[in-house]
């Protein structure tokens, strides 16, 4: 240790002194030396590619590090969101196997400048995604389509194309996205990283602990290359991993039967999430997309606390789902015909939205409600009356306007004019934004909205009114 030290040091000077960095990109602990301690790497007076390139990323490996931490998570929170079970964990390149991989790429094709290297090593910042379930790569596809923007076409593997016949096994199955964060879903302070190219990598967590055994024996080895015993013993690995995968397929699909039992509590909101999706793909011609399913934590935690989290107690409300779910997810809508039962839900509802956000934040203790809390509680009563109106004004079998939300009750209300319908729809998406987006407006705006809604359920009441004799 005390001899690798030294040699490290010695590295060091000789670059500071003389401008050789060849020793440093030769030996792992300098490289780190150099890191740690900012050590200026430009200083070489006709450095090349590999050199510049190297003591380039020294100086931008907390840009890279940083990105892939935010990549990772947008992934985590949004996959957990929706019910999918994974391990999510990222990196940036370390510096002394990047200098490795560089020199090995050179001698086969060697780099003319700098930005070939940029484009040739696309993993500076990685994300490694590892699924509990692999049927579930799809749905995590549909997750990184939304929240990044890819920057080419997903790479699956194995290749067909590139299958090896010494192999009686496919080998290494997942996908790898090369993507950058969107802008949208990152802070004004962090927009920058924006720019960063991320890769993704989404296999089963087998498969990801076989590929590391595989990738560390072959392609670093330590004593030479591998007998070809030993390729055989890690193609047979390779076949138990695959095995494993078909397990863990079973596993789900036993799961989701379990589940199903009407008089089963779900545990979690994966359990959740399978259920529904389960129902919905069941009754659509397409899969739901994962925009479609919302946010199923939520719904969990108001099943919990109302006690219905159970396919019986759900059952009733599952079956008033519509197609719209670019509109209305599928938890959303959920969401929303359990707490239109109850104005009381409203106000429980907004408590676990804020204990779910804000999970380390207690309020002060108070006896006494806020103004805003006041106003948001009037805003519910209105609303809860004008509901009430709607669902008495609809064409409809009274049972089946129990669990139907506001914009199929318009639709079902004859000689409602134009500009009524536009006031409903402008209504309907505040109460959509008050409930889903746990977002508070301004009291003056809540308190416009209010007056409005009094406005409109006074208006809809005439249509029941007898035409007076004149």
């Amino acid at each position: 240790m005390v001899a690798t030290l030294v040699g490290a040091i010695a590295d060091l000077a000789n670059f500071l002194e003389n401008g050789n960095l060849s020793g440093v990109l030769r030996h792992p602990v300098a490289l780190r030396i150099a890191q740690h301690y900012s050590v200026d790497t430009t200083m070489g007076p006709s450095m090349q590619p590999i050199e510049e390139f190297i003591s380039r990323y020294i100086r931008e490996y907390d840009f890279y590090s940083q990105a892939a931490r935010l990549a990772a998570e947008t992934l985590e929170s949004n996959l957990h969101r929706s019910g999918i079970r994974c391990i999510v964990t990222h990196r940036a390149k370390d510096i002394s196997r990047l200098a490795e991989k560089c020199e090995k790429r050179n001698a086969e094709d060697p780099y003319k400048e700098i930005q070939d290297i940029y484009s040739d090593i696309v993993d500076l910042a990685g994300v490694r995604v590892a699924l509990y379930f692999p049927g579930d790569r799809e749905r995590v596809d549909r997750i990184i389509n939304r929240f990044f923007h890819l920057l080419e076409e997903r790479r699956d593997f194995p290749d067909p194309g590139k299958a090896n016949p010494s192999k009686k096994f496919s080998g290494y199955s997942a996908a790898h996205y090369r993507a950058q964060l969107s802008e949208r879903s990152l802070g004004d302070s962090d927009k920058r990283y924006a720019k960063a190219r991320v890769e993704i990598q989404v296999a089963s967590v087998l498969m990801h602990s076989w590929s590391e055994v595989e990738h560390d024996l072959i392609y670093k080895p330590l004593e030479g290359g591998l007998s070809e015993e030993e390729l055989h013993i890690l193609d047979q690995l390779n076949g138990l991993v695959l095995a494993g995968e078909i397990a863990l397929e079973m596993l789900q699909k036993a799961g989701e039967v379990r589940v199903a039992s009407t008089d089963r509590t779900f545990l979690n909101h994966y359990e959740l999430a399978a259920h529904i999706l389960a129902h919905a793909n069941k009754e659509r011609k397409s899969p739901v997309e994962e925009s479609g399913l919302g946010r199923v934590d939520l719904l969990f935690q108001l099943l919990t606390d109302l006690e219905f989290n159970t396919p019986n107690s759900l059952a009733p409300f599952i079956s008033s789902l519509h197609e719209n779910l670019e509109e209305r997810p599928l938890a959303d809508q959920v969401i929303d015909a359990i707490i239109s039962e109850d104005p009381e839900r409203y106000r429980r509802f907004e408590e676990i939205q804020f204990q779910m956000s804000f999970s380390s934040v207690k309020p002060p203790p108070s006896d006494q409600p806020t103004i805003s809390e006041e106003i948001v509680g009037r805003f519910w009563s209105k609303w809860t009356a004008l509901e009430k109106t709607l669902r008495g004004l609809a064409v409809v079998d009274p049972e089946d306007t129990r669990f139907m939300g506001v914009g199929a009750l318009i639709n079902r209300i004859p000689n409602l004019t134009e500009p009524l319908k536009r006031e409903l729809d402008y209504l309907r998406r505040i109460r959509n934004d008050l409930v889903h987006s746990g977002e508070i407006p301004g009291a003056a705006f809540l308190q416009e909205a209010i007056e409005r809604i009094v406005a409109v359920t006074a208006r809809l009441s005439q249509l029941n009114e007898p035409p007076q004799a004149g």
